[in-house]
C-alpha cells in the first residue's frame, strides 16, 4: 500500500492523503458473504445517546469475517484482497478444497493464490492459524483468541502485532501493540504475521468532511463552553479548568483517568501495564 497525495488546489486538497489502494485486487465483496448493518449512531435501546459525536456516514455492508479460523486441516486458496469499510484492515477472500468460502483478516505479504491453514502441526508461515502452545518464541501473531475456540478478540487493527516473548505451564506470554506483557492459554488460536496496511495511520484526512463520511460528528471543547453547559466553560479569554483535573460534562474525571474494574478476572493475567501516555498529548486541559 502506497499513500498518495494531491495537488492543493482547495484547502482542503493541501493537507489530504489517501491509500493509493494498490493491494486492493476485488473491488465488489462476495455478496453470499455480506449483510446489512444498522449502525447505532450512539444510541441506546430507547434511542438516547449514549455515546456523543456519532452519527450520519455513508452506508455500508457488514463483512462477515472468519475470527474463529475453526475450517481445520483444510488448506484454502486465496482468491483476493479487499477493501473493509468497517474495519482500518484489508480482509482476504479464502475458498476452500470443498468449496467454501470465507474472509479473514489480510496480514502483510499475503497475495493473491497463496494457500493458508488453520489447525495443529501444521507450517509457520504468515496466515496460518494455530494454537498459541506451537508456535516459537519470538513470533509475531494477531488475532489472538483470549477463550478457546470464541474466536480472535484482540490484536486486530491495521499493522498490529503481538509477540510470542515465554512459554510456561498452560500459559503463553505475550508482549502486545500496547507493550503489555500478558498470559494467555495456549489452546488459544492466533494467526501468523502482523496485520496488513500498517500506512493507514500516515494518511490525513484533510477535512471535516471525511470525518463525517466515516460517522464522526463534530467535537465542541468544553473550555469553549458556557458554564451552563460544562463545568470547564466560562470565565474571561482563555481560562483555566479551574478544577483540580479535567472532568466530564457530568462532573466525572476524564483524560487519563482509570475506568477498567480493580476486580477484573483477567487482571492476574497481565504481567506489565502498557506504558502510560501523557495528558498533554490526548486533549489536556482544554478537553
Amino acid at each position: 500500500m502506497g499513500i498518495r497525495s494531491y495537488k492543493p488546489y482547495t484547502p482542503s486538497t493541501r493537507q489530504a492523503t489517501v491509500s493509493d489502494f494498490a493491494d486492493i485486487t476485488r473491488s465488489k465483496p462476495e455478496k453470499s458473504l455480506t449483510k446489512g448493518h444498522h449502525r447505532k449512531k450512539g444510541r441506546n435501546n430507547r434511542g438516547v445517546i449514549t455515546s456523543r459525536r456519532r452519527g450520519g456516514g455513508h452506508k455500508r455492508r457488514y463483512r462477515q469475517i472468519d475470527f474463529r479460523r475453526n475450517k481445520l486441516d483444510m488448506p484454502a486458496k486465496v482468491l483476493s484482497i479487499e477493501y473493509d469499510p468497517n474495519r482500518n484492515a484489508r480482509i482476504a477472500l479464502l475458498e476452500y478444497q470443498d468449496g467454501e468460502k470465507r474472509y479473514i483478516l489480510a496480514p502483510a505479504g499475503l497475495g493473491v493464490d497463496d494457500l493458508v491453514q488453520a489447525g495443529s502441526g501444521i507450517p509457520i508461515e504468515v496466515g496460518n492459524a494455530m494454537p498459541l502452545a506451537e508456535v516459537p518464541l519470538g513470533t509475531v501473531v494477531h488475532n489472538v483468541e483470549l477463550t478457546p475456540k470464541k474466536g480472535g478478540q484482540i490484536v486486530r487493527s491495521a499493522g498490529a502485532g503481538a509477540q510470542v516473548v515465554a512459554k510456561e505451564g498452560d500459559y503463553v506470554t505475550l508482549k502486545m501493540p500496547s507493550t503489555e506483557v500478558r498470559m494467555v492459554r495456549k489452546e488459544c488460536f492466533a494467526t501468523i504475521g502482523n496485520v496488513g496496511n500498517a500506512e493507514i495511520r500516515n494518511i490525513s484526512l484533510g477535512k471535516a468532511g471525511r470525518s463525517r463520511w466515516k460517522g464522526r460528528r463534530p467535537k465542541v471543547r468544553g473550555s469553549v463552553m458556557n458554564p451552563v453547559d460544562h463545568p470547564h466553560g466560562g470565565g474571561e479569554g482563555r481560562a483555566p479548568i479551574g478544577r483540580s483535573g479535567p472532568v466530564t460534562p457530568w462532573g466525572k474525571p476524564t483524560l487519563g483517568y482509570k475506568t477498567r474494574k480493580r476486580k477484573k478476572a483477567s487482571s492476574s493475567l497481565i504481567v506489565r501495564r502498557r506504558r502510560k501516555t501523557s495528558k498533554r498529548g490526548r486533549g489536556g486541559r482544554n478537553a
